[in-house]
């Protein structure tokens, strides 16, 4: 299996760091070939913008989606979003490894999603879902966040770490075709002892040694709809 681990956390010695250097141990000693972007040492650049382009269709109004499709097919797109989507397009199972920052994913990681999950390639017209580009591929997204694992769920202070995960789960992995696999989770990172750390490295190599029984989450399907994609009855 191919394995991608997109990192994003600014500090090189943090627990999420950490995290990658398990799974990236993990994977190859099953044999697994392993790639990293770990976007903060590459200094990523996290905004889409026409820059993207060293030609585009319409040099009067940027219509950025539209521009990456015809840029992949005229070899127009920017090297270092073509690098990154020749890994991409390389893995079988990508893993995104990040913290939550303001119930969401760093600016870093958001920036690396709107510029790589290119138009015409990841999806396009009703490419999307399990009619995705990426379809028969998997994800897996891995998080650390300050909160303790009671502050989240229904009823819960913060509500359910699913509805903040929404957007990268649903609207980005399993929209372009990935079978998303359930998360892992860090809860309380900064404020627990070294031995708890250590614990969750173990769980972490529990989880990715037998990450081939999970079970993907539930998303639509588009045989579930019709072509104007209302649900069937």
């Amino acid at each position: 299996m191919n394995v991608l681990i997109v990192h994003a956390h600014p500090e090189p010695q943090s627990f999420t760091a950490a995290l990658r250097d398990q799974a990236v141990a993990t994977f190859r000693a099953q044999g697994h070939a392993v790639k990293v972007s770990d976007l903060y040492a590459m200094g990523w650049n996290p905004v889409a913008s026409a820059d993207d382009f060293a030609t585009r269709e319409n040099p009067e109004y940027l219509v950025y989606a539209l521009e990456q499709r015809l840029g992949v097919k005229s070899g127009a797109i920017a090297a270092d979003i073509q690098q990154e989507l020749d890994k991409l397009l390389w893995a079988d199972l990508l893993v995104l490894n990040f913290p939550v920052f303001w119930f969401s994913a760093p600016a870093m990681l958001k920036g690396w999603i709107d510029r790589v999950l290119v138009s015409g390639v990841c999806y396009g017209g009703k490419r999307f879902y399990d009619q995705g580009g990426l379809a028969g591929k998997k994800a897996l997204v891995t998080v650390t966040l300050g909160g303790r694992e009671h502050m989240f769920g229904e009823g819960a202070i913060h509500g359910p770490l699913e509805d903040m995960l929404r957007p990268i789960l649903r609207g980005t992995l399993a929209y372009v075709g990935f079978d998303v696999l359930p998360p892992f989770v860090a809860w309380h990172v900064p404020y627990i002892s070294d031995e708890a750390r250590q614990g969750f490295l173990q769980q972490y190599q529990q989880r990715l040694e037998q990450l081939a029984d999970d079970q993907p989450l539930v998303f639509p399907r588009l045989a579930q709809f019709d072509e104007a994609l209302y649900p069937l009855a």
